[in-house]
């Protein structure tokens, strides 16, 4: 490799780095997200100034290909459907991984046949890219199809799941130590195939809200793949990004897991002794007090203070810009207005903020749950849209409820709940909700953005 590309490789991937760090605000996030995709173009397109390429011609179909379905996807997919294309896009990353390690595997191969001394850690890493990836594909794919909803998003165990994957790791481990002893392109496919067998025994018993946990910790795996393949292939932006994203998925993983209150080996085997956090998913019919926009809306006119918890069944409404609205008259009003954020509201951490944003909700209305959470004692009204599970007293008195010892908003201590749901249906974690049955919580029935237009509607007529 020439020395300006070195160079060039080295920018991009100081470029990587920037965009992390952008990506940490609200403010510098888009410009952040342009440095690094800049960057990414960049560092792809290097390569056909200095390397004597091979089938230049698939090369660039695979290329536009690529391109015009990402477009496509990034413009068309839904701020609910985020989880599915995040899971997706780092299955495909794990999956390149491990293809192109087995590329390089079969030139370690020939090499080997030929007498040729192959340094050990490249064996290494070529066997931890190949199953690593191959379990991230798998995984991914799992994730997607429980989030869209083309399975059941409930945990899958069967019979002996716990042996059959004790054995799928011990076989992995000894493909691996084939492929590093003695490399073998037959042991680096086999390797490939129990990685995706591992894949999905490992994300079937994940059900509820656990299952965008571990899209993250898969999301880290991939990250671990693309640093091993950049040390393989002695090449800088994939060591730099590979480990930007590995740690950074990691980190997140272990933030998750804590806003649970769980671990992350719970989270991933907790389904095998019935930890799970997915319960029977059944609609309550004990009574409940609901009321209609006109009387909800004069106890938002006339209060004082009011505090805002979205959730996901903000986003499948995509009711974020009347909520906004409300908010704005109610601020004109005198109301002191803030949004509670949970970190693992929605699907993925950020969705609310991310949700919030694209409606030109001041950032600094959001906050997160250990700063709000003092305040809800004197709060006059709390407006909860979509949410369920982050504001569930199981969570703290009820010891056999799968969210057991989740951190939650304490909106029990506030003088009025006000919910706005579909239906009795329980939230994701497929639990009734005690603070639904609570005297001081009244129910509004209703599409999020129906019933938000109409209090909006009734608060102005005040």
């Amino acid at each position: 490799m020439p020395t300006w590309a070195e160079v060039v490789f080295l920018l991009c991937a100081v470029g990587f780095i920037l965009a992390l760090k952008g990506l940490s605000g609200p403010k510098t996030a888009r410009v952040g997200n342009l440095i690094g995709a800049g960057a990414a173009v960049v560092a792809c397109i290097v390569p056909f100034f200095y390397a004597d390429l091979d089938n230049i011609a698939l090369i660039l179909v695979a290329i536009a290909v690529g391109s015009v379905v990402g477009a496509v996807g990034a413009q068309r997919v839904q701020m609910t459907q985020m989880p599915q294309m995040v899971a997706l896009f780092n299955g495909v990353g794990g999956g390149a991984a491990a293809l192109v390690a087995l590329l390089e595997l079969e030139h370690f191969v020939a090499a080997d046949d030929a007498g040729l001394d192959v340094p050990v850690a490249y064996l290494v890493a070529t066997a931890f890219t190949i199953l690593v990836g191959a379990v991230s594909f798998s995984g991914s794919v799992i994730t997607f199809a429980k989030l869209q909803e083309l399975m059941t998003s409930r945990p899958v165990v069967f019979p002996g799941l716990p042996i059959v994957f004790g054995a799928g790791i011990l076989g992995a481990l000894v493909l691996a130590g084939l492929v590093v002893g003695s490399p073998t392109m037959w042991a680096g496919i086999v390797l490939a195939l129990v990685g995706l067998a591992l894949g999905v025994l490992l994300v079937l018993p994940v059900g509820g809200a656990d299952v965008p946990i571990v899209i993250s910790l898969l999301n880290a795996f991939t990250g671990l793949t693309v640093a091993a393949g950049g040390y393989v292939l002695q090449n800088t932006v994939l060591l730099v990004a590979g480990t930007l994203v590995g740690a950074s998925g990691t980190f997140l993983t272990l933030l998750m897991a804590g806003a649970m209150g769980r671990s992350v080996a719970n989270i991933l085997f907790g389904a095998l002794r019935g930890g799970s956090t997915l319960g029977a998913g059944e609609a309550s019919d004990r009574p409940v007090r609901s009321a209609g926009p006109e009387d909800i809306a004069i106890l938002l006119g006339y209060a004082d203070k009011v505090i805002i918890v979205p959730g996901y069944g903000l986003a499948v409404a995509q009711a974020q810009h009347t909520l906004r609205e409300l908010v704005e008259v109610l601020q004109e009003r005198g109301t002191e207005v803030d949004y509670a954020i949970h970190p693992v509201a929605g699907r993925m951490p950020g969705h609310m903020n991310v949700l919030l944003a694209e409606a030109q909700v001041p950032y600094e209305q959001l906050k997160e749950m250990d700063d709000i959470n003092g305040e809800f004692k004197q709060t006059d009204v709390v407006l909860v849209v979509g949410a369920n599970d982050v504001v569930n007293p199981a969570a703290r008195t009820t010891p056999s409820a799968p969210i057991y010892g989740m951190p939650i908003l304490d909106v029990d201590d506030a003088k009025q709940v006000i919910f706005l749901k579909r239906s009795m249906r329980p939230g994701f974690a497929g639990i009734e909700n005690e603070l639904l049955f609570e005297p001081t919580t009244t129910l509004l029935f209703g599409d999020a953005k129906d019933s938000l237009s109409k209090l909006l509607a009734a608060v102005k007529a005040l």
